[in-house]
């Protein structure tokens, strides 16, 4: 009886084609990119290399048959990989072209290898999103948390802090009014309550929960999202209005709050699917 290792599924393939073009993007740059040590360079990297090396731990466990060795949900991990992958490969394909391609004018050989590892990381981004359209849920389906829509923004939750973090820490720009020292609080516990659910989910661990998930689930929602109007709607006025600004790099200042209506919004759709989860369910 023929034995085949690799069996044929879109979602192999993809997986496969990720890989590969998260080694390629990394592999390139690190060889004939000539980039310095520090910054936005090793956020590009980190990012391919992170992706590359979690999608291959997924591609071996599944072809080994290994998942129920794996103390974590199977169900829950890949799809949690591939979310987070795909939010780091896409910053990294717009940060690389932006820090060194874009008036740069480095020796044409490194400038193809810059060119090419931005290509591929384009290519990976896609690969990614194509993975997670496949393992999400669809109507009706019993699936993990994280194969729903909520867990799916969880993670985006997090990364959009993840960012948020970065920007307002050099320069640090939340220290001069308690106003902004709010907002930072805000950043921090939402995004530990977010990063908390998610570890949970793909811990196997919601039961250990003294309330129903559920219920933990839409307390927390709402709150987050009460703490999140308020950060929206504080930052710009203590950045901005002349009476509190303090003058710096206005773009950090303006990326941030652009990127805290975000979260905020990621929070109010959130809440609804949470409400409609406890209250349409019951």
């Amino acid at each position: 009886m023929p034995v085949t290792w690799f069996p044929t599924s879109q979602l192999l393939w993809v997986r496969i084609a990720a890989v590969l073009f998260t080694c390629t993007a990394f592999s390139v740059v690190a060889n004939g990119g000539n980039l310095s040590h520090g910054g936005m360079a090793d956020w590009c990297i980190f990012s391919w290399a992170f992706s590359f090396a979690c999608t291959l731990l997924v591609l071996l466990v599944e072809q080994c048959s290994l998942q129920s060795r794996i103390p974590v949900s199977w169900s829950n991990f890949p799809i949690t990989v591939a979310c987070y992958a795909s939010l780091l490969c896409l910053s990294a394909s717009i940060i690389f072209p932006v820090f060194f391609l874009k008036d740069q004018y480095p020796s044409q050989e490194t400038r193809d290898h810059r060119i090419a590892s931005t290509v591929f990381s384009c290519l990976a981004t896609v690969a990614y999103m194509v993975e997670v359209s496949l393992s999400k849920a669809r109507p009706g389906e019993v699936a993990g948390y994280m194969k729903t829509a909520p867990g799916l923004m969880k993670v985006c939750q997090t990364f959009v802090a993840c960012i948020i973090f970065i920007l307002v820490s050099d320069p640090v720009s939340y220290d001069h009014h308690p106003a902004l020292k709010w907002c930072m609080a805000v950043y921090c516990i939402c995004f530990i309550l977010s990063m908390a659910v998610v570890v949970l989910c793909v811990g196997e661990c919601t039961g250990c929960l003294p309330v129903p998930f559920s219920k933990f689930l839409s307390a927390y929602g709402l709150l987050a999202v009460i703490m999140y109007l308020t950060a929206t709607i504080l930052w710009p006025i203590f950045q901005f209005d002349k009476k509190y600004r303090r003058w710096g790099d206005q773009k950090n200042l303006i990326a941030v709050a652009v990127l805290t209506a975000l979260n905020f919004l990621l929070y109010l759709a959130d809440l609804a699917y949470s409400a409609r989860l406890v209250f349409v369910s019951a």
